[in-house]
């Protein structure tokens, strides 16, 4: 009998790659997709086709037990954020509903219902926030430094009490920055790469960054869907921190990026001071030693091979018109 999954977040990046994960492992995919992301639909591509897509009010409980009452689901992973951190400043309220509301919803869905519905939750490293000390692992305090960082850590706290007090199988990923050729332009990642392109192309003249000496830990999106599945398959629920353990400049970022299409990035870069982030971390860097030893869980991709593949899926995509050259470079 097939595996069903629930998948909550399914039109980004990660329900992309998680949903093409689990059919390769002949999964039963089920996304849930509230009524106003209707129009991202598209991101999926021919998976639409391939996975069940149930429209749904994530802020209803009562449909949310319905849904997870019919589909009855093996495993649930709870992907459900706004995907761009800043953006939480706009609506803290609103970020709190979907992150946290969304993940005690489900998790008291399953409780009631009385499932055996193994259940992973998106952590973020965002939560550590203003770290005092450099890697974090799993016992590193939280302290978040924006709305974003808060509501993944109300939403984790949820999920362990309700691991803890009902004793059901409820696990996290903190996952560090990890990117893909379908991150949205507004990712620095995406942003560089797609600039690279566009300028190799003719399409721009310069790109706008903030500070070339801010650090992230980055990894490939498809290698960190592979640890939220081998949490669910683990014999006991536990928390693991996901990430590559490398920090990374921007300016680095960049230098790959225009090598890729044998650009001098000096020539057509310039930093601009109000796209500083005022609350910018430069020591979270992850320590995977826990994930590496319990979930035999290595990222696969390299820094490097990321970023190459991203410029070059970029040119690839402006050459045959599939995307319009971002005319937000240059703002």
């Amino acid at each position: 009998m097939k595996k069903t999954a629930v998948i909550t977040g399914v039109t980004g990046q990660d329900g992309f790659y998680l949903s093409q994960f689990l059919l390769r492992k002949g999964y039963k995919v089920a996304g849930l997709l509230p009524l106003n992301r209707q129009h991202n639909l598209n991101k999926l591509g021919s998976l639409v086709e391939r996975i069940q897509i149930c429209t749904i009010n994530l802020q209803n409980p009562d449909d949310l037990l319905g849904v997870i009452d019919t589909l009855r689901p093996t495993e649930i992973y709870n992907l459900a954020a706004p995907s761009f951190v800043p953006a939480s400043w706009d609506d803290p309220l609103g970020t709190l509903d979907l992150v946290t509301g969304t993940a005690t919803r489900l998790l008291k869905s399953v409780r009631d219902l009385k499932l055996a519905s193994r259940f992973y939750q998106a952590s973020s490293s965002e939560m550590f926030g203003n770290v005092t000390e450099s890697p974090q692992d799993e016992n590193t305090p939280f302290r978040p430094r924006n709305p974003y960082g808060a509501a993944k850590l109300h939403a984790h706290w949820s999920m362990s009490h309700h691991r803890e007090r009902y004793d059901l199988f409820a696990c996290s990923g903190i996952l560090y920055n990890h990117e893909s050729p379908l991150r949205p332009p507004q990712f620095v990642t995406r942003k560089v790469t797609l600039a690279a392109a566009s300028i190799k192309l003719g399409f721009s003249d310069y790109l706008k960054v903030g500070n070339l000496d801010a650090k992230r830990d980055w990894g490939f999106a498809g290698d960190y869907v592979d640890a939220m599945w081998r949490m669910l398959q683990s014999d006991r629920p536990e928390d693991y921190v996901i990430g590559t353990g490398q920090l990374r400049t921007v300016r680095e970022l960049v230098s790959l990026a225009f090598g890729a299409v044998d650009l001098d990035w000096e020539k057509y870069v310039v930093v601009e001071e109000s796209l500083f982030r005022p609350d910018e971390h430069f020591q979270l860097a992850a320590n995977t030693h826990k994930a590496k030893v319990n979930l035999n869980w290595t990222p696969q991709v390299t820094f490097n091979q990321m970023i190459e593949t991203m410029v070059l899926t970029d040119l690839k995509r402006l050459k045959n018109g599939e995307i319009n050259h971002w005319d937000g470079l240059q703002h």
